[in-house]
């Protein structure tokens, strides 16, 4: 996992290629209208929302690709539209901004914000 050590969110975003800004620019945003400004912390050296030492959802520019880290059980509360998407244990990744679903992302955010990251 690449790591960032920026202190705020606004300098990782700083450090991202140029042609994946605008995805995480709107990773950001979805996150910030679902948490809040304040749970936005840098953590593990990505930009996460909510609990420093457990954050609830995280995002990362990592080498090949982009991942959204909101746990297993967001993943499978939608496993129709998960179909054909790249996954990890607890993580969605993209190695195209542009093939990004936001309203994917929107969904898994909700999931996440009212059912916790376990769940």
């Amino acid at each position: 996992m690449v790591q960032s050590k920026a202190a705020r969110v606004d300098d990782f975003l700083a450090e991202v290629p140029p042609e994946r800004r605008p995805a995480l620019d709107r990773l950001r945003a979805l996150c910030l209208e679902r948490f809040g400004v304040d749970s936005e912390i840098m953590a593990f050296g990505m930009p996460g929302y909510g609990d420093p030492k457990a954050p609830l959802v995280s995002f990362n520019s990592q080498k090949q690709y982009i991942a959204l880290y909101v746990g297993r059980g967001a993943l499978d509360a939608f496993p129709e539209r998960m179909a054909g998407v790249d996954r990890g244990g607890g993580c969605v990744r993209w190695k195209k901004p542009e093939a990004i679903d936001f309203g994917l992302v929107a969904d898994l955010l909700d999931h996440v914000r009212e059912h916790g990251r376990g769940a």
